[in-house]
């Protein structure tokens, strides 16, 4: 006797369009031996499958287990529907209608079979430089719309030969379904041109740029999300011939290789190093450089990190195989520009930098820089989250009750919006000090809000007015507007991520951040929920003569510290870093800093980390942000235990003073002791502070979880000395997917407003 049928109706949420997903649904129906079909939809995959009961049951556990690689399931939803009289499983067209989920996979490294085919002599895409299949290749950068089809692609303007489409069209192929598909005789082409535009037709595109590098020059090169700069990272005069024509002075380049053996003749590089560089999302991973090492030393000058990236795109993989040699391959922009993205945008704007530009017919729609990431306490932390991780959304534990938008900070750019059940990152937009980059952020929103098809009802924004951002935010009508405290929305960020309800205390260490009080903040304790928060501890403020100079003139940070701790009277003149400075200049910097004109109060652990690491490398001025704290955490000597003392005043908001410690480290300095050790010990300082200032907290809040948050805890040493001061006493979560500095400010912000507008609604 036959067993009776049964039908389900499957909703799968997810990334599950573009990465094989449909014909893994296939074979698993056949294996199964259930009928039905399978179909893209605006918000994910739908299935309809037929069967016996046991069949059925069976299909539903197979779903869970062994996805496409590339595949991410965030919800699964089973309905029992009438059993109707399929024959077999199909897979039909993709309906547009409806709410829609942005369920576009980030675009995707070269696969290992891609990659072979592009080397073997004999195979039809040999030295094909857009090679892909369903596990591999471009997704985010080339649609227009969503469902991700190949019409709603950049893609749609090449037709399949007659054997690219059987492949489309044959479900056990891995290029079924591939909207990028093509192949030498019918997808895009690469070009050659000189900086006026000509193309160089008579010799191979490839060759061409090789040659270019290998000679010293600079060469443009569109890659998947915009153009690199890229030149032979080997070559002392070349690299310094980018950063001379790009107007970057000491900032690090990143460097390109062709795989983990080449990535491992320059970095030492830890196990989970190894397994982040050669993941799908082929991150930028900063990581110990190894001495002696092939590269120029300015590709990161005086700086023992380099930041690798192994080659991600087959055109990638053919340029560094001709040219023989890592390459440095940095945004394609002058500093602080957003990236070029079309061939003409290149040319107008690279013109004076690039030497030749290696060009392409396959249109990018979605600019995405390379993502940063780095390994802290044994796992893989995104300091700049684009290519490779969006769009992929990040879940969050409480459903947003509106469609919200949150437009982040000036800094490292990043907005998010929060639908349903999840918040979608923005790729990385930087930081909007022009009216370039923040056309592009504008852009960049309307795009992705066309992806999600939502009008948010709500629109969150930083407290500081001046933000353009902020602007931004405030000319979007008919929204509610939230304005979110800065580490509010770090520790919000942290608790969303981890999907932690609150109350929790959050530590949100950064530069600095628009207090409630007109204040910069940044050194900051909050006993949080998404509501509300209150700052149960701080550290005390210095002044910043000259606002924002202060940051690059990093030696006036030092002379406020030092006039506060010796109470006006330092030993400047006992002191290497002010020696060469005028007296005239140091007489105007103090006027401002008494008097308190044009010279802010800042309560930021960075700046401390600014003040006290001029003081003794020796070091005045910053030629980019952060760049003297990068280099004194990475002097710390990691065997020094010492630590120097600091007072903190118990209050209703506890004050944090380390008047003591630069005290201290003033002593340390005039009698001699090593950089290394000095940094150390103000680590370890921080580090006992820190575990002070928590457990001082706790006993008002009770052992609530513990998360690290802000730009400092980018910082490895303090990240994981932190973390370890605290647990097991508490539950203490860093970040991972979503950047603690302020490219993860934009979830927080939306948690945040979301949380507060709803409750605003119910009263």
């Amino acid at each position: 006797m036959q067993e009776p049928r049964e039908g389900r109706r499957i909703e799968i949420r997810g990334t599950v369009q573009g990465v094989g997903f449909r014909p893994w649904v296939y074979r698993l129906a056949q294996r199964n031996g259930v009928t039905g079909r399978v179909w893209n939809g605006p918000q994910g995959v739908t299935i309809e499958v037929f069967g016996p009961e046991a069949a059925l049951e069976l299909f539903l556990h197979d779903l869970s287990i062994d996805v496409p690689p590339a595949a991410v399931i965030h919800e699964v939803r089973s309905l029992a529907i009438p059993a109707v009289g399929h024959d077999s499983f199909v897979i039909v067209e993709s309906e547009t209608a409806g709410d829609r989920r942005v369920s576009i996979p980030p675009d995707l490294a070269s696969c290992a079979a891609c990659v072979s085919e592009i080397l073997d002599p004999a195979n039809r895409r040999h030295r094909y430089a857009f090679t892909n299949c369903t596990a591999c290749g471009p997704r985010f950068t080339i649609a227009r719309e969503v469902p991700y089809d190949r019409p709603t692609t950049t893609m749609a303007g090449f037709t399949m030969c007659p054997e690219c489409q059987r492949e489309y069209d044959t479900v056990e192929d891995r290029r079924f379904h591939a909207q990028p598909n093509a192949c030498p005789t019918c997808g895009p082409r690469l070009r050659a041109l000189a900086p006026n535009g000509e193309e160089l037709a008579s010799i191979d595109p490839i060759t061409a740029a090789a040659q270019a590098l290998v000679g010293g020059l600079i060469v443009a090169v569109k890659g998947i999300g915009g153009f690199h700069l890229a030149c032979d990272a080997t070559s002392s005069s070349a690299v310094t011939r980018l950063r001379e024509r790009k107007r970057r002075e000491e900032k690090p380049f990143a460097v390109m290789v062709a795989d983990l053996a080449a990535a491992l003749q320059l970095a030492d590089l830890s196990s989970e190093e190894r397994r982040l560089l050669v993941s799908v999302e082929r991150p930028i991973v900063l990581a110990r450089r190894r001495e002696p090492s092939a590269l120029a030393p300015e590709v990161g000058p005086d700086n023992p990190l380099i930041g690798l990236i192994l080659a991600y795109a087959p055109l990638h993989i053919l340029l560094l195989g001709a040219a023989g040699t890592p390459l440095v391959m940095t945004s394609g922009n002058l500093s602080e520009e957003p990236i070029a993205r079309t061939d003409a945008e290149a040319l107008e704007r690279l013109r004076g930098i690039a030497d030749l530009f290696l060009v392409h017919d396959r249109e990018i729609v979605t600019r995405c820089d390379d993502s940063v990431a780095r390994i802290i306490a044994g796992r893989p932390v995104v300091f700049r989250r684009s290519r490779g991780y969006v769009p992929r959304p990040v879940p969050v534990a409480r459903p947003f009750v509106r469609p919200v938008l949150a437009v982040g900070g000036h800094l490292k750019n990043t907005f998010c919006f929060g639908v349903g059940d999840a918040a979608f990152f923005g790729p990385h937009v930087g930081d909007l000090d022009n009216l370039e980059t923040y056309d592009s952020f504008v852009e960049a929103v309307e795009r992705m809000q066309r992806f999600l098809g939502v009008d948010p009802e709500v629109v969150a924004h930083d407290l500081h007015p001046e933000y353009l951002s902020t602007r931004y935010a405030l000319t979007r009508h008919g929204a509610e507007h939230v304005a979110v405290q800065h580490h509010h929305a770090h520790v919000a960020s942290a608790m969303a991520e981890h999907r932690l309800e609150g109350p929790v205390l959050g530590v949100a260490y950064d530069g600095t951040g628009y207090g409630t009080d007109g204040t910069a903040w940044g050194g900051e304790i909050l006993l949080a929920r998404a509501t509300s928060f209150e700052r149960v501890a701080t550290l005390r403020p210095i002044r910043l003569a000259g606002g924002d100079t202060a940051i690059r003139d990093v030696w006036r940070i030092t002379l406020a510290l030092l006039d506060d701790a010796f109470g006006g009277d330092p030993p400047l003149d006992a002191l290497a870093l002010f020696r060469d400075i005028p007296r005239k200049r140091i007489a105007g910097v103090r006027q401002m800093i008494e008097r308190g004109v044009n010279a802010p109060a800042a309560h930021g652990l960075g700046r401390y980390f600014d003040g006290i690491g001029a003081l003794v490398l020796g070091r005045g001025v910053a030629r980019y942000e952060g760049q003297i704290a990068l280099k004194w955490n990475l002097v710390a000597n990691a065997t020094e235990a010492g630590r120097y003392p600091f007072e903190l005043v118990e209050a209703p908001l506890a004050v944090l003073d380390l008047r003591p410690l630069v005290r201290a480290v003033v002593g340390d300095v005039l009698a001699g002791a090593e950089p290394g050790a000095i940094s150390a010990r103000f680590h370890n300082t921080i580090v006992a502070a820190t575990a002070a200032m928590v457990h001082l907290a706790a006993r008002r809040a009770g052992r609530v979880p513990v998360v690290l948050t802000g730009g400092c805890f980018q910082n490895a040493l303090l990240a994981e000395r932190v973390r370890a001061a605290l647990v097991p006493e508490f539950d203490v979560y860093l970040h991972g997917e979503v950047p603690p500095g302020d490219g993860g400010l934009a979830l927080g912000q939306a948690v945040v407003a979301d949380a507060t507008a709803s409750a605003n609604a119910g009263d």
